[in-house]
């Protein structure tokens, strides 16, 4: 089995942070969301992957490789233009063969891993399998309506009416019946070919098309306030532990903090879940819960909560707290010390500033 991962995406609802940077690659718990992604998929037995690029792809194959540093291998397929998951699918039949294989988007964050996924597809006949989760405002997604012996009968995309409360959370898994389907159907009325009607295809045909309705939580990490719903969730989930050349001075750093190597922490309170990254400096700072801080960071005279801070970016002197926000690579938030105070910011397009 092979797996394959969709990270073609430009990301425009995560912009500025996505106008230098794969919005794959912005990370929570200051991991790469597709690294977890990657490690999903190894953790389920599946090592060979395939990564469908797009305009990002360079700075996805700096951070990514041959795979070899996560014990995967890596193909790079690069998407010219995008035009859809059905279309991504189509352009891996060279890579993936007559194999079945699991595809996931590269932006999502699940709890709990897709072993179970893999193993039930792999016992059972099917042709094809899709993860669902049950969400209470089902209009707003794609939704699956089931048969009473519990296979799909029908995916509609965004209903008025629901059939049912189950979402598509974005994995996949098919057989070789897949190529006909991709090869059968017409782009949308968006111009692209969508996988939902490749897969009613499959369904029309009449193959056999199951359900994996996961109990765990999932974020789309596609906006601002869902990368750091996912930071939460996943800090919640991590073992904390403190690095042993970490530098800890005059500081209360609770149970529930990660301090990774070579980090300072100087004459600060750091609550967790919160994880402080590779050669951070945090002084004479209030870092609170559900905050990571990526790693060569400085964070001065500052309190901040909530929050996601990339690397290489500096915070100092702020005067309020910080909270609720994600600030970019090599970012820079102080206030002047002379008369009259002022902050001074520097943010890219697109960006949104509240100043209380």
């Amino acid at each position: 089995m092979k797996g394959l991962i969709l990270s073609g995406g430009k990301g425009t609802r995560l912009r500025p942070l996505t106008y230098t940077n794969a919005k794959q690659l912005i990370p929570v718990a200051n991991k790469p969301v597709l690294v977890r992604v990657i490690e999903a998929i190894r953790d389920a037995g599946v090592n060979e992957i395939g990564i469908v690029i797009g305009e990002t792809g360079p700075q996805i194959k700096e951070v990514i490789g041959d795979g070899s540093k996560w014990g995967v291998r890596i193909a790079y397929i690069p998407q010219e233009s995008p035009d859809g998951l059905a279309h991504a699918v189509k352009i891996s039949r060279d890579f993936l063969g007559d194999e079945r294989f699991v595809m996931f988007l590269g932006d999502n964050v699940i709890e709990g891993g897709i072993g179970q996924l893999i193993s039930d597809f792999a016992h059972n006949d099917w042709n094809s399998q899709i993860v669902l989760k049950e969400v209470e405002n089902p209009s707003s997604y794609g939704v699956a309506k089931l048969r009473a012996d519990g296979s799909i009968e029908q995916l509609i995309e965004k209903p008025k009416n629901p059939p049912s409360n189950l979402a598509l959370v974005g994995i996949y898994m098919f057989d070789h019946h897949i190529w006909e389907a991709v090869n059968s159907i017409s782009p949308s009325w968006r111009g692209e070919y969508e996988i939902t009607d490749a897969i009613q295809w499959l369904i029309n045909a009449g193959h056999r098309v199951y359900p994996h309705v996961h109990k765990g939580w999932w974020v789309d990490t596609g906006k601002a306030t869902d990368m750091l719903e996912a930071n939460s969730l996943v800090l919640e989930e991590l073992t904390p532990s403190i690095a042993p050349n970490a530098v800890i001075e005059n500081s209360q750093i609770d149970r529930r903090v990660t301090v990774e190597a070579g980090a300072r922490i100087i004459n600060s309170t750091v609550r967790g879940p919160t994880i402080i990254g590779e050669n951070t400096v945090i002084e004479n700072s209030y870092v609170g819960p559900f905050t990571s801080i990526y790693y060569n960071v400085t964070v001065q005279n500052c309190e901040i909560e909530r929050s996601i801070v990339l690397e290489h970016s500096s915070l100092s002197d702020l005067g309020a707290r910080l909270q609720d926000s994600l600030i970019g690579r090599h970012a820079t938030v102080h206030r002047s010390e002379g008369k009259p105070m002022a902050l001074k910011i520097n943010i890219g397009d697109h960006s949104s500033l509240w100043v209380v």
